[in-house]
């Protein structure tokens, strides 16, 4: 009996390793990085990609760990300014650990960083960047995706809610300039003119700019039915605001860049009268499992989801299952990160955000368009309106 307990230790050692339990190994570390805007004026969506990130691991994370890897997510800010990602981006691809990126919350930022990505095959997944060149570049094709529609779906369906549902005749388009204003805005005013609505003013404000008189003293003269503004919310709430001051009575619509739960805190409660965004991030409330994703959110964070937490999550899922589909290609060993690129195209899951699946371009093949009033602190209660579009053709 002493014999046998003696030689126990090395009986159950021998057992872990003929029957290629690997979990029990350490192979050293495996690194994800979560490259948001963690600080400056949208750090309220940046953190809230990062909780999601984050609570993704805590769920899928032993799908990696498994195989003897430590999994580990590595914050980067890149502020929403692309100089900052494009140079975070040049540093962390020298890190051999890192095999993917989730990220960015920026199309601004994503398409410059992910020609840094496509020079290492490094995987990014992006949740909420909905630029159409995010994916159509030759030059990213192999490394960049997303989970989250695009705006030359979401531009149209916009106008076609102004169209069909405001009735409005006579507008302004106002744009940051950034990738993604610019280029939801241009989406939208296309549409807008084939429905036969008039675009009385096409112009762009720097993403910067706080006081918007140049363009709204022009309005109470115009007096448009309706005022698109292609751009994010710490921008837009002003712009709310100022028009409200200015007894402007025009309709204030918008793209998922107002999806924030600051925007109402920025513009005030008073003046958000009919203000409504459209977005590719369904609110949690229309989801299946969102209620048990909130409160979860909740219980670890203690605050709510924004518009893409659940996005986030999803992304880091994806990328997550891929590095484990590779790490099993590669027999165990750690896989190299042109093999993770390939197979994030390969996953397929039903996910919180709906079924998860990418097409060789790297866009989701059915993403979600919905229109919501955003007149009250949450949006949850109040969607006008879901669309599930299939991807454009490129």
């Amino acid at each position: 009996m002493t014999n046998f307990f003696r030689w126990l230790p090395a009986l159950v050692l021998g057992m872990l390793i003929s029957t290629g339990a690997t979990w029990a190994q350490d192979k050293g570390a495996i690194k994800i990085v979560a490259h948001f805007p963690m600080s400056g004026p949208q750090s309220v969506i940046g953190e809230a990609d990062w909780n999601g990130t984050q609570l993704a691991l805590d769920d899928f994370g032993d799908e990696v760990r498994q195989f003897g890897f430590s999994l580990e997510l590595q914050a980067e800010d890149d502020q929403a300014n692309p100089t900052i990602g494009v140079a975070n981006a040049n540093r962390f691809i020298n890190d051999p650990d890192v095999l993917a990126v989730v990220g960015h919350q920026n199309s601004g930022v994503t398409i410059p960083a992910s020609e840094v990505y496509a020079k290492v095959g490094l995987a990014m997944v992006s949740p909420a960047a909905t630029n159409p060149d995010v994916t159509k570049r030759e030059s990213t094709r192999m490394v960049a995706s997303r989970i989250c529609g695009r705006d030359d779906v979401q531009g149209p369906a916009a106008a076609e809610f102004a169209a069909n549902e405001l009735k409005v005749k006579r507008i302004y388009v106002v744009n940051d300039k950034t990738a993604y204003g610019s280029g939801l805005a241009g989406a939208f005013e296309t549409a807008a003119k084939s429905l036969g609505i008039e675009v009385l003013l096409s112009t762009g404000v720097d993403q910067n700019e706080v006081d918007f008189s140049s363009v709204l003293n022009r309005a109470t003269v115009e007096k448009p039915d309706l005022i698109f503004y292609g751009g994010v919310y710490s921008q837009g709430g002003l712009i709310i605001k100022q028009i409200r001051q200015k007894k402007i009575s025009a309709v204030l619509l918008g793209g998922d860049g107002l999806d924030s739960s600051d925007l109402q805190n920025i513009a005030g409660e008073e003046n958000m009268v009919d203000v409504y965004f459209t977005t590719t991030s369904v609110p949690l409330s229309k989801l299946p499992d969102g209620e048990k994703f909130a409160s979860s959110y909740k219980l670890k964070f203690g605050k709510e989801p924004e518009g893409y937490s659940a996005y986030s999550y999803d992304a880091t899922r994806l990328v997550i299952s891929a590095i484990a589909a590779a790490i099993q290609n590669s027999s165990g060993d750690k896989p190299t990160r042109d093999l993770v690129a390939a197979e994030v195209r390969k996953i397929r899951f039903d996910g919180l955000t709906g079924h998860v699946a990418l097409n060789d371009r790297g866009d989701i093949e059915k993403a979600k368009y919905v229109v919501v009033a955003a007149g009250k602190k949450s949006s949850e209660n109040n969607v006008v309106k879901v669309l599930e579009v299939a991807a454009p053709q490129d």
